[in-house]
């Protein structure tokens, strides 16, 4: 449960952040308004049969921000939680993301409204055919690229590569296969774009570290949300001595004082759908969660976890967010009057979309390229926009959510600059 769910919108409190952006930076008004809005909001309801023979209808979603830096390019959330509110927040997000990280993208961000967790595997292949071929030619590998997201894995970026392939055109067959991101190396995927997240997290970790001259040999850790991003980003940290001692989902939360082994959590995770009934942590409340005593959060799951109580709960010495907004305002000025670090989502978890990028790059010229490079490539990117976006918060006297969002606007302020205004 999140925190004040009820009061939340995610994509009027992103948009706080680029008010305040806006006015440090000068952003031109004409820019400010392009930027207010995503330039596109799908919304597509199609039908697919179940097992049992019963046609059902879903409502899926693709929210095309900007494109002003490059294609669209975006995660496909399956969540019973998904609207149109949270994905044009997610897809604005990604364009801020990507401008701060000089990638040539613009943000987008897509999903269907249901509980995946519900589906056979039969089901959820046809249902992620059936929204692919209704997107038809809103997707492209020049136009816009989804890729994983909660919910999602690289099997479902492969069913939906495979449909676009196969009802797209029939030239260049093979140049389409960067119509996704995140796929199985066998498919065209990229070597360490699983683990992408939480490695951008765990950079940036080091980098707090290394700065502030802490050392993470025997830190602990608490991780709220163990699938993709968190169980990478606990494993990582592992290798270099950091324990995670309390985790959660939607299924509860476990504590386990002398840590974790994070790949045989990660392990049962994969296996059984949350970490409800593993054997090694004791169960205990999201409020003792929060109250736990450790020296790194990252918080890895949905937005809008973290509100005042719980950033006064909270016993931390750096917040490293792994979600997409997972501390409101509320709890965000709590934490700054606290004093305590909170390196931002659209810094941290841009790990994903630095290797997405990467994969697309492969696809595009028929090269593979091995997990070093990867690895070598997506460490300079990350660190290069940690240094920066460090700087900048100091320099000018702010807090590095709010140097993040400059230094994108910036960038994305000199394309319109250059460019102009069609016609």
């Amino acid at each position: 449960m999140s925190a004040n769910p009820e009061e939340y919108r995610f994509f009027e409190v992103v948009q706080g952040y680029i008010e305040q952006a806006a006015a440090l930076t000068g952003l031109p008004s004409h820019v400010k308004a392009i930027l207010a809005e995503p330039k596109n909001e799908l919304i597509i309801h199609f039908p697919v049969r179940m097992d049992s023979g019963e046609m059902r209808v879903f409502k899926g979603y693709r929210v095309q921000h900007n494109n002003v830096m490059g294609p669209y390019k975006g995660g496909m959330r399956y969540h019973e939680q998904v609207t149109l509110n949270e994905l044009k927040a997610l897809a604005t997000q990604m364009t801020w993301k990507c401008a701060l990280l000089g990638i040539p993208f613009g943000g987008g961000k897509g999903g269907i409204k249901f509980k995946p967790r519900e589906h056979s595997i039969d089901e959820l292949r046809r249902i992620t055919r059936r929204f692919t071929h209704a997107l038809g030619s809103n997707i492209g590998p020049s136009h816009d690229i989804p890729a994983p997201d909660m919910g999602t894995n690289s099997q479902t970026m492969v069913w939906m590569m495979d449909t676009y392939i196969n009802t797209g055109p029939t030239y260049e067959k093979n140049d389409q296969r960067a119509v996704v991101t995140g796929k199985t190396i066998n498919s065209g995927g990229s070597e360490g774009r699983e683990a992408a997240t939480g490695q951008g997290v765990v950079h940036c970790i080091k980098e707090w570290a290394r700065e502030n001259r802490f050392d993470l040999e025997g830190a602990t850790a608490i991780v709220q949300g163990f699938g993709n991003v968190g169980s990478n980003a606990s494993v990582l940290l592992a290798k270099l001595g950091v324990s995670t001692i309390a985790t959660g989902d939607h299924s509860g939360y476990l504590r386990n004082e002398e840590g974790f082994n994070a790949h045989k959590l990660q392990d049962y995770v994969q296996a059984n759908g949350s970490i409800a009934g593993y054997p090694r942590g004791d169960k205990i409340t999201r409020k003792e969660f929060f109250e736990t005593k450790a020296d790194l959060f990252i918080p890895a799951a949905l937005e809008n976890q973290v509100g005042a109580e719980e950033a006064n709960n909270l016993k931390v010495r750096l917040i490293a967010e792994g979600a997409n907004g997972p501390i409101n305002p509320d709890g965000a000025a709590v934490l700054a009057d606290r004093g305590v670090p909170v390196i931002p989502d659209i810094l941290a978890n841009a790990g994903g979309v630095t290797v997405s990028y990467y994969e697309w790059v492969q696809n595009r010229n028929s090269e593979h390229w091995d997990s070093e490079e990867v690895q070598r490539r997506l460490l300079h990117m990350i660190r290069r926009a940690y240094q920066r976006t460090m700087f900048y918060a100091t320099e000018k006297k702010i807090d590095p959510r709010i140097a993040a969002y400059s230094l994108a606007l910036e960038s994305l302020a000199t394309s319109y600059a250059e460019r102009g205004i069609f016609p």
